[in-house]
């Protein structure tokens, strides 16, 4: 079976040692605490694609863009597999809003929830709130269970 990659992005709003994160209301990850993102279309650049999910998913509107972490997702179960990079901002505008995918929600650095968020995130998301960039390859064996990774710091 062939293996695809696909292009995603996310995108993590830092306030006042507080992350804006959302629950995911439908489709993979329902029920999850989750940075805001996804597809990259054709013709846009990871950056682009961040910047038009968060605007889509929970109505902001970043001015800037850092870009802490590049993380790949192999499936052993399954062809799907994604590349993501992963931004934080803490430079925005506007009010964060419910829409039909995610119901946002700040957290201080201290109570964020990865007990409800994807398993791969209480790996890599405390050194990129430390302000350092990272690296990482996951090997899942469905999208949930994680069984072998290495994370880098760069």
């Amino acid at each position: 079976m062939e293996q695809s990659i696909e292009s995603h992005t996310l995108v993590i709003p830092i306030r006042d040692q507080q992350i804006l994160l959302g629950m995911k209301k439908r489709g993979l990850g329902k029920g999850r605490w989750n940075g805001f993102g996804g597809k990259v279309e054709q013709g846009e650049s990871f950056e682009q694609a961040a910047l038009r999910e968060l605007r889509e998913e929970v109505g902001l509107v970043a001015d800037k863009l850092l870009l802490m972490a590049e993380l790949y997702f192999f499936n052993e179960d399954v062809s799907r597999n994604l590349h993501a990079y992963v931004f934080t901002t803490d430079i925005f505008s506007g009010t964060p809003v419910e829409t039909e995918e995610m119901n946002p929600k700040w957290f201080s650095f201290q109570e964020i929830p990865f007990s409800r968020m994807w398993p791969d995130d209480q790996l890599w998301l405390p050194s990129v709130l430390e302000g350092k960039k990272v690296h990482g390859k996951f090997t899942l064996r469905d999208f949930y269970t994680i069984s072998d990774y290495t994370i880098n710091e760069l």
